[in-house]
Parts: C-alpha cells; structure tokens; sequence
C-alpha cells in the first residue's frame, strides 16, 4: 500500500487544523458537531452486521466496533478534562493508552449500543455545559504530559470536533469501499 494512501486511510479528513484566531463562530460551529455527532453515528451503524463491526477500517487499523467504543472513552476523557480545566488552575491532566484500551475485551467485543447509548447522555451533558461557557472560561488551559502542551477550552472543542469527524469518516469510508453504504 502506498504512503499517501495509508496516510488518506489513517486521516481521511486530514490533521486537525486549529486556527491561531479561534472565533466565537467556530465555537458554534464545533458544538454542533458535538450535537449531532451521537445520533450520526448511531445512524452510520445501526444496520451493521456482527462481522461489518469486526471489519477493520483500515490494515491494521481498528475495527468498526473498537473506533465507536473508542469515541465513547476518548470522549469521556475530555469531558473530564473541562471538568478539571473549570475547577482547578491549570491541571495537568492524565493521558491514557488509548491503544491499550482498544484491546480490552468491552472495546473488542461489547455490543457498540453501549457506547452508543453513552455518546448520546455525556454529549448532551457536554454541549449543556459548552454552550453556557464564558470567554474566561473557554481561555482556560490544560497541560498534556506530552510535551507539557498547554490546551485551551476552546482548542479542545475544535480538537474534539475534528475527532468526531475523524472517526465517522473512518466508519463511513469503510462502507462505501465495502459497498455496505
């Protein structure tokens, strides 16, 4: 397989871009994606088959069913980490191996409407929160443990916006080279 194929393969709508200027419309814009993201997702994969879940989207990729646990635990770390962002002065927060999650036995093999169900209650509780943020608060940062980086609010919901879009296109390109879509 050639590089920029593995590469369109691995990132099909590219890095995340996340402007220096990031605008209160961009903000919006990102939470929508927030919103909507569950139920496009659940609509992606409401009709696959046991075996389409466990089709990887790429070689050596993840499958399908690992990618929508993944969103869910991927997610939930980030909610978390607002949660730390607003109540304490920048924390360092903990990085996980996602890796290393997405081979335990609930990501390889529980049904993805548990993941489902919960991508649908922490996003609404998320978007809850980041529609009632001030400026002050969308300015305030966390510090990865990689590299020390310090991640604004409002960076984190572009990331985040750009992760939900990630994932669906990795689901819905898979369909669509399968022919299931």
């Amino acid at each position: 397989m050639m590089n920029s194929t593995l590469e369109q393969l691995k990132y099909p709508i590219g890095q995340p871009n996340i402007p220096d200027l990031i605008t209160s419309e961009s903000i919006n814009k990102w939470i929508t994606t927030l919103e909507n993201f569950p139920q496009e997702l659940d609509i992606l994969t409401a009709n696959l088959s046991e075996e389409q879940l466990n089709t990887s989207y790429r070689d050596g990729g993840w499958t399908v069913r690992q990618v929508v646990h993944h969103c869910y635990d991927s997610h939930h770390n980030s909610y978390t980490r607002f949660k730390w962002t607003l109540t304490e002065d920048k924390p360092v927060i903990k990085a996980y191996y996602e890796g290393r999650w997405a081979e335990l036995i609930d990501t390889k093999n529980a049904p993805i409407n548990l993941s489902i169900k919960a991508l649908k209650a922490l996003h609404a509780k998320w978007v809850y929160l980041l529609k009632r943020l001030s400026n002050e608060d969308l300015n305030t940062y966390f510090i990865h443990p990689d590299g020390n980086e310090k991640v604004s609010l409002k960076e984190n919901i572009g990331i985040y916006a750009w992760h939900c879009k990630h994932h669906f296109a990795h689901i819905e390109q898979l369909l669509i080279r399968k022919g299931w879509k």
